[in-house]
């Protein structure tokens, strides 16, 4: 069974942050669980490269477009490596491919295209048209930027959202394109029920010349918003490649919840005017605060996602992020919240136990691990958790477990029963013991494994050849403490 899952593709006129890097883990996680199930894995991602705001960003570095998206887009690259992340593809906007297959699905929608006068305001920023009434609520100037709106008059071309209202309604509410959460989805259904306008598609060439030419028009360049939402088909090769027969509708497409409109209106339109399946589910996450307050340059409490990786690792921001901010809502990141799950979930809970039992079975055992049961867990939750892109519930199912292990290792108590062997001679009720405490803890691993692979691996290494190899130092080993130590 073919799974294609995507990430959005972050726009780079600015620093990757912890959102880019949560939506990367997030996606990665069900890319790993697809594999895992023995399903024929396509996991994409990228950047987003084109528009007026990188050009100006350009400009006021003394670089030229290209050169900032190539220095820009290398940042993502180097931050979804160094959060081990399998995608399979990472797509450029402005890689020659994307541009022109671009072409070609403008030509597709021609049909649909016209051309009109558009007179409104516009945010630099956000590259994005505003209404008059966020404008007018905003008193002119955009809260997120800092600027005024531009008000602009010019000839565009635009695509009739409006014809499609209808049939992407259906699509949500018989779930053949299924938003979760819930919450968003009646988000975009009351959007839609407000009715939805035609989209100016394209910006006059003399104005932004960075984009990607109207096909037949150079004196216009394709909205970027528009063009960018092409890269879901592009990556694959539309539309003549196999794997874009293969690959195409998306089973699960992962966005921030800033940019549903985009993906659950215009896309499916597209989509749509271009006769293409929809995409079979959009997952829209949160947004993260810090210390309860939105993460600003002007607070000053930007925190860069490398950091976190360099003090703590991969696998321990994966869990973090994953179990500690809520799945289906805003949630929270702070320094202190970290070292706290760091200090009594993974190292005193999941750390402990798989030392413990390693300490017993050489002390005891020396060594030797005996026969080891079949997983005793029924992980249904988990995987239905897993299936709805509910990843705090699925680590949460797994957390389960880890605490059982704990409990079951306090219970029986295998340093009394060693006791007893001594006396009796009989060690089998010992080693049945110790032997289900790996089995619990292979079973452990294998469900973090989408969630965190090194600390999978490092367990399953641990017992998995019937001998234990002990991990060197910790299983969760801290940077800093590295650094002190040396």
């Amino acid at each position: 069974m073919n799974y294609f899952v995507t990430t959005s593709i972050p726009y780079v006129n600015g620093e990757p942050h912890l959102g880019h890097a949560m939506e990367f883990v997030m996606t990665d996680v069900l890319a790993r669980a697809a594999r895992a199930a023995g399903k024929n894995v396509l996991f994409s991602t990228g950047t987003d490269e084109h528009g007026g705001k990188i050009a100006e960003k350009a400009a006021e570095l003394g670089l030229t477009p290209q050169a900032l998206s190539d220095q820009m887009s290398q940042k993502f690259r180097d931050l979804a490596e160094s959060l081990d992340i399998s995608a399979d593809r990472f797509i450029r906007t402005t890689d020659k491919g994307h541009e022109q297959r671009a072409g070609l699905i403008w030509k597709a929608l021609a049909k649909d295209i016209y051309k009109n006068k558009y007179v409104g305001w516009y945010c630099v920023g956000h590259e994005e048209f505003v209404n008059e009434t966020l404008v007018q609520e905003n008193k002119g100037v955009c809260p997120d930027h800092n600027r005024p709106y531009d008000k602009i008059e010019e000839e565009n071309y635009f695509f009739p959202l409006s014809k499609y209202s209808d049939q992407i309604k259906k699509a949500i509410e018989d779930n053949s394109f299924k938003i979760i959460p819930k919450t968003k989805r009646n988000e975009i259904l009351s959007l839609i029920e407000e009715g939805l306008d035609d989209i100016s598609i394209s910006r006059p060439a003399d104005k932004i010349s960075w984009g990607i030419p109207v096909p037949g028009d150079k004196t216009q360049v394709m909205y970027v918003w528009f063009e960018a939402l092409m890269n879901y088909i592009t990556v694959l090769g539309y539309p003549e490649n196999e794997d874009f027969k293969k690959y195409w509708p998306a089973n699960v497409q992962v966005i921030g919840k800033d940019i549903i409109r985009f993906h659950a209106a215009i896309w499916p339109a597209m989509l749509l005017a271009l006769e293409l399946p929809l995409p079979k589910t959009l997952y829209v996450h949160g947004f993260i605060n810090i210390d309860g307050k939105k993460m600003s340059k002007s607070l000053g409490n930007f925190v860069n996602p490398q950091e976190i990786v360099d003090k703590y690792s991969a696998d321990v921001f994966r869990y973090y992020f994953l179990r500690h901010i809520p799945s289906y809502e805003d949630g929270d990141f702070s320094w202190d919240k970290l070292e706290a799950a760091y200090n009594n979930e993974l190292a005193n809970e999941l750390g402990n136990a798989v030392q413990r039992t390693v300490a017993m079975i050489q002390k005891y055992q020396e060594g030797v691990i005996g026969e080891i049961p079949e997983p005793q867990h029924d992980n249904a939750e988990y995987r239905k958790a897993l299936e709805v892109c509910h990843f705090d519930r699925a680590l949460d199912e797994v957390w389960e477990q880890v605490r059982g292990i704990n409990q079951y290792i306090d219970a029986e108590k295998p340093w009394t029963l060693a006791k007893d062997v001594a006396k009796s001679g009989d060690t089998e009720h010992l080693k049945e013991v110790l032997a289900y405490q790996v089995g619990s803890l292979l079973e452990i691993a294998q469900l973090l494994e989408p969630f965190m692979p090194t600390t999978a691996k490092r367990i399953k290494a641990v017992f998995e050849e019937g001998v234990v190899r002990p991990i060197e130092g910790t299983l969760f080993p801290k940077h800093e403490a590295a650094e002190t130590a040396s």
